[in-house]
C-alpha cells in the first residue's frame, strides 16, 4: 500500500490495528480521520408527494404488511426520507417492501451524496493604498484611517460594525485599488478561554523523583505513575512536558471522559498557552478537522483528547500520556474497530520510540501485572496504603514510579460505611442515612460544598434484599442475576448473562421470606426530587449525561460550582474522574451495591476503582475531607478495601481469582455480538455460529454461550452474544471472514476483541 498520506510508521500502526481487532482497514482509516474527511454517498428512500392522496384513496390497502411498516415510519417522519441503511435496520425484510412501494410510485429512491469538510473561510479586507489617496469622498477616508490604524488589516465583517458603512462603499474602494477584499481561512477552535500565566509548582520528594526519571527516558518505555488520588500527578505531567516543547516533540494527553477535558485543558493553557489544542467529539466537524489538520504542521505542541485522539497524526510525538489509564472508557465497544486506546498507545510508543506514561491512582490489572509484577516481584514490597512507599521499580522497558502522598501532606480522607439494613431497621426509609443527612445539613452552615455520587448503570440492575442484604444470585455462576428489560408486560426475569440460567422474579426473599426485594438504581433526578424535599435550603447541580447534552455544559457547570453558585454537586461516574474540586470536603455514595453486584468478573475492580477514586474528590483543599458511604452489604471485600484504602491487598485477591478462571491479565476474551430485528433468525445464528466453532480443528478456546444480551432488545433488534475465552498466547482463534459469511444478511455480527463490557 501508498504510504504517500502518513508516515509508514503511522501505516503500520492503523494496520496493527486491522489486524488484531479484526476490521477492514478501512473501517481503521474512517476512525483515525476527522468526521466529513472521507464523505461517501448513500441510497435514501424519499415519499413521493403524489403518494399521500393515493394512500389517502385507500391504494395501500393492497400493500403486504412490510411495505406498511415502512410506509407509515416514512409519514412519521417530517421530511418522509430515510437512510436505506436505517430502514433495513428497523424493517424486516425491508428489500422486499421497498421494492414493492417501488413498483407502486408510492416512495423513490435517490443516492446523496457525500458531504466533505472543508476550511471555513471569511472575507478580509487589507489596506494597500499609499496615504496620499485622491478621489476619496471624507467617508471614504474615514474607513482607509479606521484600517491604517488597525494594521492595515480587518475582517470584512469587524470594519463594517465598527465603522458603520456598507458594502457597495468597501467595493468602491476596492475599484479604487486602496484596498482588497478577498477570501481567508479562519480556523474554527473551541473557543477557549483566556487563561492566567502559571508557573511550574514545588514538587515533592516523590513527584521530583518520577519527573527526573520521566525526563531521564529518551525512547521507548512504559511508565505506571501510581499516584494516590491528590499527589499531584498533573503537575508531573506538565513539567515532563515542558522540556519536550522545547526540542521541538509534541505531546499526546489521553483522558477517559469529555467533562474531564475543560477543566486540564485550562490547567495546559496556563502554562503552555497557544500550544494546547482539543480534539474530541464534542467539537464540531469543522473544528476536528481544522484541529486535526493543525496536527500535521509538524509545531511542537500538546493534543488532549479522548480515545479516538490516540490517532492524532503528530509528526514529532514525543510523549504518550494516558490519565486515569484504568477508565472503562478508553475502550470502544461500537462502531468498530473496537480498539482500547491504551494498547494503541502501547503500540504507537513503541513504533514511534517515545515513552508512555500511563497515570492512575488505580491502575487497572492489566497494567499492573505487566508493569509491576512481570520482572519486579522481587524489588521490594510496597506499602499496603494507597500507592505504597518505594519510589521506582525498573522491568526492561517498564518502570513503576510511585506517588504515596498528597500534596502538601493532606490526609486522605478517612472513609465511614453505613449500613442501610440498620437504617430500615431504625425507621429511616429515605434514600439518605442520618449521618449523611446531618453531613449535608452542616454544608451550608460551614460554607463548604459536597459531591453526592449516585450510581447507574444502563436498564439493568441486581435485585436485593433490604432487610436481611441477600442478593440474588446464579447457582451456576458466582454473579449475581440481572433484571430483564424485554418489553413492556412481559414476565419479570431474572438471567445469567454468563450460563444463561433463568428463573422468574420471586416475590419473596429466599433466605428470610421478607417481601422487601428492591430493584437497586436510583437516578440522580430520583436523588436531586428527595433533596429538593428533604433539604430544600441546600442548592445543587446536576452533573450526568442528561444535563451535559450541549456543547460547553460541563464547563458551564463545573465553573458554576467553582464559583460558590451550589452547595452540593449530584451526579454520576463523571463525578469520579479526575476532577479536582479543593472546596469539596464531602463525598457522599448513595448506593455503592449498585457497583457490587454486576453481572461481569470485573465488577469488583470496577466498584473498587470507581469509589476511591470518587473518595478522592474530597479533602483536597485545606480543610479535611470526609467520605459517607452507604450500603447493604459493608462486609463486601469491596468496601473495607476502598475504607481502608487497601489498592495492593485488593489487587493481590483480585488477580488470584482471575487466575485462577483464567480470565484477564492472565487469559484473553473475544466476544461476538450478534443482533437482527428477527429474534428467531438472531438465536438460531448464534446457536449456528457456537456450533461451528465447537467443531473448528483450531478450537484452543473455551465457548461460553450462546446467551441472550443483559437487554434483549434495543432499538427493536434483538442481541445474542458469543464468549471465547483462551490463552494469551493462541495466536490465530477462527476464521473470522468464514464466520461472518455464515450470517444471514439481516444478522450483524461484530468481533469485541479483549471486550470490556459484557452485557
Amino acid at each position: 500500500m501508498s504510504v504517500g498520506f502518513f508516515p509508514a510508521v503511522y501505516w503500520e500502526l492503523l494496520n496493527r490495528v486491522a489486524e488484531y481487532y479484526y476490521t477492514p482497514l478501512i473501517q481503521v482509516i474512517r476512525a483515525a480521520l476527522p468526521p466529513g474527511l472521507l464523505g461517501r454517498s448513500q441510497r435514501r428512500i424519499r415519499l413521493k408527494q403524489a403518494a399521500i392522496a393515493k394512500i389517502q384513496s385507500g391504494a395501500d390497502a393492497f400493500l403486504s404488511p412490510t411495505a406498511r411498516q415502512i410506509l407509515e415510519l416514512l409519514q412519521a417522519q417530517t421530511s418522509g426520507d430515510y437512510s436505506f441503511v436505517y430502514l433495513q435496520r428497523q424493517v424486516r425484510a425491508a428489500n422486499r417492501g421497498l421494492r414493492e412501494l417501488l413498483r407502486a410510485s408510492l416512495v423513490e429512491s435517490y443516492l446523496e451524496p457525500p458531504r466533505f469538510t472543508r476550511p471555513k473561510l471569511q472575507k478580509a479586507v487589507t489596506l494597500v493604498g499609499t496615504g496620499f489617496e485622491r478621489e476619496v469622498t471624507p467617508r471614504q477616508q474615514e474607513i482607509l484611517e479606521v484600517l491604517r490604524r488597525r494594521g492595515s488589516d480587518m475582517w470584512l465583517s469587524e470594519l463594517l460594525q465598527v465603522c458603520s458603512t456598507s458594502s457597495s462603499t468597501l467595493k468602491a474602494l476596492a475599484q479604487k485599488g486602496y484596498i482588497v477584499i478577498q477570501e481567508r481561512e479562519v480556523l474554527r477552535t473551541d473557543n477557549a478561554l483566556v487563561m492566567a500565566g502559571d508557573q511550574p509548582k514545588s514538587l515533592t520528594f516523590a513527584q521530583q523523583e518520577a519527573v527526573t526519571t520521566i525526563n531521564q527516558l529518551d525512547r521507548f518505555a512504559q511508565v505506571l505513575l501510581h499516584g494516590v488520588t491528590g499527589s499531584g500527578k498533573t503537575e508531573v505531567y506538565l513539567q515532563v512536558i515542558a522540556p519536550l516543547l522545547l526540542q521541538g516533540k509534541s505531546a499526546l494527553v489521553l483522558v477517559p471522559e469529555i467533562g474531564l477535558t475543560p477543566q486540564l485543558t485550562d490547567r495546559f493553557r496556563a502554562r503552555f498557552g497557544n500550544k494546547v489544542c482539543v480534539y474530541h467529539s464534542a467539537l464540531s466537524d469543522g473544528e476536528r478537522y481544522d484541529s486535526w489538520r493543525q496536527m500535521l504542521s509538524g509545531e511542537p505542541q500538546v493534543v488532549i483528547g479522548t480515545r479516538s485522539a490516540i490517532f492524532a497524526p503528530l509528526p514529532n510525538l514525543g510523549l504518550i500520556i494516558l490519565d486515569e489509564e484504568h477508565d472503562g472508557s478508553f475502550k470502544q465497544d461500537s462502531p468498530i474497530p473496537t480498539y482500547h486506546a491504551r494498547t494503541v498507545a502501547h503500540w504507537r510508543a513503541e513504533l514511534e520510540s517515545c515513552l508512555l506514561v500511563l497515570g492512575s491512582a488505580t491502575p487497572s490489572l492489566e497494567t499492573w501485572v505487566s508493569v509491576k509484577e512481570q520482572g519486579s516481584r522481587g524489588a521490594g514490597r510496597q506499602g499496603s496504603r494507597g500507592a505504597g512507599e518505594q519510589g521506582v521499580i525498573q522491568n526492561s522497558q517498564s518502570y513503576y514510579l510511585s506517588l504515596p502522598e498528597r500534596i502538601q501532606s493532606r490526609p486522605l480522607p478517612p472513609i465511614e460505611v453505613v449500613d442501610m439494613r440498620q437504617e430500615l431497621q431504625q425507621g429511616n426509609r429515605s434514600i439518605f442515612s442520618r449521618s449523611l443527612q446531618e453531613a449535608l445539613e452542616q454544608l451550608q452552615a460551614r460554607s463548604q460544598q459536597g459531591i453526592l455520587f449516585i450510581h447507574r448503570r444502563g436498564h439493568s440492575t441486581f435485585v436485593s434484599c433490604r432487610s436481611c442484604g441477600y442478593v440474588l444470585e446464579c447457582p451456576n455462576c458466582d454473579v449475581s442475576l440481572s433484571y430483564h428489560h424485554i418489553e413492556a408486560g412481559a414476565p419479570e426475569l431474572l438471567r445469567c448473562h454468563y450460563c444463561n440460567f433463568g428463573r422468574s422474579h420471586p416475590r419473596n426473599c429466599p433466605e428470610c421470606s421478607s417481601p422487601y426485594l428492591k430493584f437497586f438504581g436510583s437516578g440522580t433526578q430520583r436523588v436531586a426530587q428527595e433533596l429538593a424535599r428533604q433539604l430544600p435550603q441546600l442548592r445543587l447541580i446536576r452533573f450526568d449525561s442528561d444535563t451535559t447534552r450541549t456543547k460547553g455544559s460541563h464547563r458551564t457547570l463545573l465553573t458554576r460550582f467553582a464559583n460558590g453558585e451550589a452547595d452540593l454537586l449530584v451526579g454520576t461516574q463523571m463525578l469520579t474522574k479526575g476532577l479536582d474540586l479543593p472546596q469539596v470536603t464531602l463525598v457522599g455514595v448513595v448506593a455503592a451495591d449498585g457497583l457490587l453486584h454486576l453481572a461481569d468478573y470485573r465488577a469488583s475492580e470496577r466498584a473498587f476503582q470507581t469509589l476511591t477514586q470518587v473518595a478522592g474528590r474530597a479533602g483536597r483543599g485545606d480543610d479535611p475531607g470526609r467520605v459517607i458511604v452507604q450500603t447493604y452489604s459493608p462486609e463486601h471485600p469491596v468496601i473495607q478495601a476502598v475504607q481502608q484504602h487497601e489498592y495492593e491487598s485488593f489487587t493481590q485477591s483480585e488477580l488470584e481469582q482471575r487466575a485462577a478462571l483464567n480470565y484477564p491479565p492472565y487469559g484473553r476474551l473475544i466476544l461476538l455480538r450478534l443482533s437482527s430485528t428477527d429474534a428467531v433468525e438472531v438465536q438460531n445464528t448464534a446457536q449456528m455460529l457456537a456450533v461451528e466453532l465447537e467443531n473448528s480443528a483450531t478450537s484452543d478456546y473455551e465457548i461460553l454461550g450462546p446467551a441472550p444480551a443483559g437487554i434483549l432488545r434495543v432499538a427493536n433488534r434483538y442481541r445474542w452474544q458469543i464468549l471465547l475465552k483462551f490463552a494469551p498466547d493462541v495466536l490465530q482463534v477462527a476464521d473470522w471472514n468464514y464466520l461472518r459469511l455464515l450470517c444471514p444478511s439481516s444478522v450483524s455480527l461484530t468481533i469485541d476483541v479483549d471486550p470490556l463490557n459484557l452485557i
